[in-house]
């Protein structure tokens, strides 16, 4: 997309800490960290958001995540990590290419990703569960 700024980085057309590199994706250093090591995922290609992506590319994706994850657990020596990825405004995308956080953890760092938890009878969570299993 011709407005899309991961597009641009993804092409090269702006610049980018670049870690990895293929004609499918490109994996650089989040320009705004929330630590050392913060990295993106990305495809080349334009998805919006998980909705879009085929099981070939989400595929592919998700095993280069585990790849990278390895690799900067290696060099920043971290003690965990988050995986994040946002679909959509309401759930804080802010930017609307598909693209998967890396995010080192450390004691003490400050980071928070937590959420209030909800309470649901039995019988809700196996409705939830057909209905879901139904569309799959």
């Amino acid at each position: 997309m011709a407005d899309c700024l991961f597009c641009k980085i993804a092409s090269g057309e702006f610049e980018s800490a670049t870690i990895f590199e293929n004609h499918e994706f490109r994996v650089i250093l989040d320009k705004f960290p929330s630590g050392k090591g913060h990295a993106l995922v990305m495809p080349k290609e334009h998805y919006e958001d998980i909705y879009d992506l085929d099981a070939d590319i989400a595929g592919k994706l998700f095993a280069l995540t585990s790849e990278v994850a390895r690799a900067i657990k290696a060099v920043t020596g971290c003690e965990g990590m988050n995986i994040l990825q946002n679909n959509g405004s309401v759930a804080g995308q802010t930017v609307m290419h598909f693209h998967i956080h890396l995010i080192p953890r450390f004691e003490g760092d400050g980071l928070k990703f937590n959420w209030p938890t909800q309470s649901f009878s039995d019988e809700a969570f196996e409705e939830m569960a057909a209905l879901i299993k139904k569309q799959i």
